[in-house]
Formats: C-alpha cells, structure tokens, sequence
C-alpha cells in the first residue's frame, strides 16, 4: 500500500474528568490523498470534531491523553511539541472554526487578524502582509476590501464573517484544509455561496479537504468519500455514491433514513430510536448494537460480547459483525438485511 498524503492510525483521544476518562475518539482510522476532498459524518459526540482539532494540534498542552499516529506527509504529528507543531499549523494544515464569531479576537480588526496570520509563517513587513490580507478578502468575496480590513468581527453578517474565516484559513495556502460546519449557521443561499467558494479556492491552490459536518447534502455535494463515525471511530467508509447507493452499516442507514425527503409529504423525520453510548463507559461490543434494528440476523451474541474490526472489499469498508458473519459484500448485507 503507498503512503498516504494523511494516514490516521488507530488514534484514542482519552479526557480525564472527575466522573471518569471520557473516550472521546476510539481507534479512529483514516487516509487521505493529496487533494482530495471527505466528509466526516456522524452525531453530536460521535468525535469528529475532537479528531479534527487533534489532527492540528490544538490540544497539546491540555489534559487530554493522545494516543495512535497522525502520519502527515510522512512525519508523526502526536509526538510532536507544541512548538514542533507550529511550522504545520496554518502553515500546512489549515482550518475553518464552527463559529467564526467566537473564533476571531473582538478587539482586534479583521484585516489585523488575517495579516497577524500570514506574518507568523512568512517573513514580510507589515505593508505586505496587508496586503496580502486585502487581497485574500477580495478572493472570498468580502465587498470592498481595503475599508473592510479595519472592521471588527461584530460588524461583519454572519455569511461575511465566515468568508473572513475562510480567508484566515487558507492565506497561506495549506495543503489541508479542515472546514469544521462551515455553512451550520448560514442560510442556504448563503451556504451554496460558501460551499461554491471553497471549492473553487480548493481548485486554485490543490488543498486536501475534510468536511466536518451534521449535513449529508453537503457530503453529497461536495465530497469524493464519507468517513461516518460513532461513538468515536469509523463505522464505514466509502466512495460517496457507493456510500449513499449500497450502505453497508446499520447506522449510515439511519442516518439516511433521518434526512428530510421531498417525496414525504408529511414532512415527518425518521429518527434513530435510543442514544449513543456513553463515552465514560464504553459497551464491549458493538457500540451501536442497542440502537441497530438488525442485530438479531447475527446468529450468536457477538454484537455485545466483541467489537467488530473495520473489514470490506476495496475503498468501502465497514464496521458490523453483520456483514462479516454472511460473507458477503456489503450491499448484499443491507439487501439481505432488509
């Protein structure tokens, strides 16, 4: 197998709190080409975010106890400091705040935050570096520019305050870029501007993407592969459209099955029956076995008594005893599990 642009490798993120050690991310594997784009999917509390932010270093210093491999071109980024960590974040790791709000400082401009970003990796005046910033402003959209720079965060609307994010993110032009709900907060006019924008800034500069989000329309859209996780790991991962058109894990469907479709006319959701698993005390089985519909075609008690490896055929794979005890691919599970 070639080396990936990003390999992620069986990566645990543990929180020491005083009711317990939170399992936030649980052998969580991912690979990533050079350019290519991916969307992480999955419930609230499901880790994404927490692999995204470990992915960029952002909790080094903290109490969090990391564990597994983060192979960024090569090199291992969780041994690293925090001042080893700092050539590679923003510089080739780049990344899109859920909240561009809380993100950005409230007493420094815009223009100032953008430039003081470009400065940390490159060796420019002032002048310069303002000039850079103007110019990433006039990239994403931000209507006049040059009086735009000295406006503070709280004077922006929201759609313009993530298009100044997104040029934060990417002044320096990464080679990966994580966009973690870039659009939750936007409306949908302004959310197809946004998504339309990075794509074309992703095509101007050859940046890797990963879409952190709840939206599987996004994923649809914009994205080559879905990684889906649960309760802190990859439960399947696929090209999209195999993803969509042959789902191979229980949970995926239900995912699916919870999105808003024209053809309903009542207009009523599906939602998934039960909760996710507490991560203080994580199940020994399949994490998602209290919650799977089709548990009962596994003819022993292994979904409670072991949890299932990640297994498949080629780029899809999945993570569900299901599938593994028929022998079968896992669209011919999903068939036969129906």
């Amino acid at each position: 197998m070639t080396s990936a642009f990003l390999d992620i490798r069986d990566l645990r993120v543990d929180f020491p709190t005083d009711d317990g050690i939170v399992h936030a991310v649980n052998g969580m594997d991912l690979r990533l080409d050079r350019g290519e784009t991916i969307g992480i999917v999955g419930e609230s509390g499901s880790g994404k975010t927490v692999t995204s932010q470990t992915l960029m270093g952002l909790l080094k210093g903290t109490s969090a106890q990391i564990s597994g491999q983060i192979l960024f071109e090569g090199t291992d980024l969780v041994p690293l400091t925090e001042n080893e960590m700092r050539p590679y974040r923003g510089r080739k790791i780049g990344m899109i705040f859920q909240d561009p709000l809380s993100a950005m400082h409230p007493f420094y401009t815009v223009g100032k935050q953008i430039s003081e970003a470009y400065r940390v990796h490159n060796k420019v005046s002032a002048k310069a570096a303002k000039a850079q910033a103007i110019d990433m402003l006039a990239r994403v959209g931000i209507p006049d520019p040059v009086s735009r720079y000295d406006s503070f965060p709280h004077e922006f609307s929201g759609g313009m305050r993530q298009r100044a994010m997104i040029a934060m993110a990417l002044i320096c032009e990464p080679e990966l870029l994580i966009a973690d709900e870039p659009t939750t907060a936007l409306d949908v006019t302004v959310q197809a501007q946004i998504l339309d924008l990075i794509s074309s800034l992703q095509q101007e500069t050859g940046s890797a993407v990963i879409y952190v989000t709840h939206d599987l329309g996004v994923v649809a859209e914009v994205c080559k592969r879905v990684v889906v996780m649960y309760g802190g790991q990859c439960v399947e991962q696929a090209d999209v459209v195999d993803a969509f058109d042959h789902t191979a894990h229980p949970y995926t469907k239900g995912l699916l099955a919870s999105m808003p479709s024209m053809a309903d006319e009542a207009g009523r959701l599906t939602p998934i029956p039960g909760f996710p698993p507490s991560l203080l005390n994580l199940p020994q089985g399949c994490l998602f076995a209290e919650r799977c519909p089709v548990r009962h075609l596994v003819p022993d008690d292994r979904c409670f008594t072991q949890r299932p490896p990640l297994h498949g055929a080629g780029d899809h794979r999945s993570r569900c005893h299901l599938s593994e005890s028929l022998g079968t691919s896992e669209a011919a599970t999903m068939e036969a599990a129906r």
